[in-house]
């Protein structure tokens, strides 16, 4: 037990002691940092570029890493991103003997007692022009400067939006000196490319890639090289949100288009509901004309949205023709021949569609049964009506003398009697007159109810016809544009 809180003890003096030491050892180094920093700085400026010869050229090391994409502006075509820029550079006045200040091998300064390089974004696009972020730089004893400063970029990207909401693109990060030329400062790209190790997932784009590529150019202003270093940012849209916000709904609506044709027509909202889906579809243009930018490539859902309301336009423009059909009466001319054979009897039994006001359900050689014997019935009592109103025409003159042998015979009528019976028989005469006036009244009807059927049939046809083509534009139009996102 006794040595147990001994050892404790001695751990406890050992631990004390350390920490004295450490602070002191921090202080000592502190009063080295100070001494360091008034002697480094006492004859220093930070105008003049740090090389003991200027024929020599400085060579500045550039590394980017994207941290974050914070938006994409794609109707004013601006990319803002949130970077880390690292560079360092050797400077020629700031060495100095670690061995002379206790081993100090670097210091921590604000960045604008040195000298730094004026590295710009070339195709920046914000209006804000303020001096970089005023970070400290490690300066190591070799003269080495290093210094990590945060940006928040918003650059010119050239967006093509042809294939929205299924597209690509491609931005570029180009990084030069405003003023200093290729035979004084020179630009090296760190790695191949940009560093994406601390990249914060974006909820609309992906990152397929940050290239770097090192670039000497020389302007028309003037006959020195300007080298920079342009990062190439390849991001690929996330297109779910789009999908089942923007597509989906489209091709929904678009699925009922063809549906207008199998209305009724005497509903009354053929019309109406083609009128309604070409509304909504234009909502929806709207809206994707609001987020893309006005140039001449139209993308890809546009050109959809487009080929849907130019479809839903034809199918309402069909429809009214169609409804004409139905509604032609008995004014209208018979059905040509051609009609007959291609639309009603090929076509309807391709579309299985029935005689207006059949029911598809009940079997159809019953039917053809009931009318056969309807027609024969009919035919039996015209047959009748007719041989009795012949024999009563060419028998007129022995219906008198029988009438009166009949008369004479059985109730011996005398002349006068004879004379009213004649009379009744030319009133018999005269109905059977009428009855032939309404028949024919009756029969011009029939034929002419029979040929409206039969143009409300051809309508029908019609619509089936152009509601099966419709539906096979649709889905296909749907197919490719679906086909897109895979």
């Amino acid at each position: 037990m006794k040595r147990n809180i001994l050892s404790s003890f001695s751990i406890s003096l050992w631990l004390l002691f350390a920490a004295v030491m450490l602070q002191a050892v921090e202080s000592a180094k502190g009063k080295y940092a100070h001494m360091l920093f008034n002697e480094l700085f006492e004859d220093y400026s930070n105008a003049l570029i740090p090389v003991e010869d200027t024929d020599k050229v400085l060579n500045v090391t550039l590394q980017i890493t994207l941290s974050q994409i914070k938006d994409m502006d794609e109707r004013n075509q601006i990319l803002s991103a949130y970077l880390w820029i690292r560079q360092s550079w050797y400077d020629a006045y700031l060495k100095w003997d670690k061995d002379k200040y206790d081993g100090l091998d670097s210091i921590r300064i604000p960045s604008n007692l040195v000298w730094r390089p004026d590295i710009v974004l070339y195709n920046k696009a914000d209006d804000d022009f303020s001096e970089p972020v005023n970070t400290n730089v490690v300066l190591r004893y070799d003269g080495k400067i290093t210094w990590d400063a945060p940006a928040i970029t918003k650059s010119s990207c050239v967006v093509d939006v042809s294939y929205f909401p299924f597209d690509s693109q491609q931005c570029n990060l180009t990084f030069g000196s405003w003023t200093y030329n290729g035979n004084q400062v020179d630009i090296i790209n760190s790695l191949d490319s940009g560093d994406l190790s601390d990249f914060v997932e974006d909820v609309e784009w992906e990152i397929h890639g940050m290239p770097a590529v090192k670039n000497v150019i020389t302007y028309g202003c003037c006959s020195e090289p300007y080298p920079d270093v342009t990062f190439t940012l390849i991001l690929k849209r996330k297109s779910s949100f789009y999908i089942f916000n923007l597509l989906l709904p489209c091709i929904l609506i678009s699925f009922l288009a063809p549906l207008g044709f199998y209305l009724p027509a005497d509903s009354g909202e053929k019309v109406s509901l083609g009128v309604t889906v070409l509304l909504a579809l234009t909502v929806f243009q709207l809206m994707v004309a609001e987020i893309m930018p006005p140039s001449e490539n139209v993308p890809l859902i546009g050109k959809y949205y487009i080929a849907t309301m130019t479809m839903i336009t034809a199918s309402t423009a069909l429809t009214i023709i169609i409804m004409n059909l139905h509604h032609c009466g008995s004014e209208a001319k018979p059905v040509p021949q051609w009609a007959r054979v291609v639309i009603l009897d090929y076509m309807s039994k391709i579309f299985f569609v029935y005689d207006v006001g059949e029911n598809c359900t009940s079997p159809k050689r019953e039917k053809e049964e009931e009318c056969k014997l309807e027609v024969d019935d009919g035919c039996q009592r015209r047959h009748k009506e007719v041989g009795s109103h012949l024999s009563s025409r060419n028998n007129d003159s022995d219906l008198k003398e029988k009438l009166n042998r009949n008369l004479n015979k059985n109730y011996g009528v005398h002349g006068e009697n004879v004379r009213e019976t004649v009379n009744c028989c030319s009133c018999y005469k005269m109905l059977i007159k009428n009855i032939e006036y309404i028949a024919n009244c009756v029969r011009d009807h029939k034929a002419n109810r029979a040929k409206g059927i039969e143009w409300k049939k051809v309508a029908k046809v019609m619509d089936r016809f152009f509601m099966w083509i419709f539906f096979i534009m649709v889905f296909f139009m749907s197919v490719l544009i679906i086909g897109k996102a895979a």
